[in-house]
């Protein structure tokens, strides 16, 4: 997708605060952040969101979850606790259309 702006910041077209990097997922901070930590998890393939995906998108899914529970161990915020949020079109607050999770944490987060 030459338009989107997770590809650009994946192929590091246009930077990024990086958190982490592996070849399937790249973590960075969002830039308009909604706790004090306020991570996007982003497959590096170009996805649609939630509500476009099928059977054979299974394994990445429960590989995109794994990587949130990592990032947070790596960030020592597991023990205090963390949220993670797939937003699913407009109405939701989804502004851009690649499959990413948010992962939010360093604030008490009444639901």
């Amino acid at each position: 997708m030459n338009d989107c702006i997770f590809c650009k910041i994946v192929s590091k077209k246009i930077p990024a605060d990086i958190v982490e990097e592996d070849v399937y997922f790249l973590v960075f901070k969002d830039i308009h952040p909604k706790a004090p930590i306020h991570l996007l998890i982003v497959p590096k393939e170009h996805m649609g969101p939630v509500n476009t995906l099928n059977e054979d998108n299974r394994d990445l899914i429960g590989d995109l979850i794994l990587k949130a529970k990592e990032t947070a161990e790596d960030a020592k915020i597991s023990e205090k606790g963390y949220r993670l949020v797939f937003n699913v079109g407009k109405d939701a607050g989804m502004e851009v259309d690649h499959l990413h999770l948010h992962l939010l944490a360093g604030k008490h987060m009444p639901f």
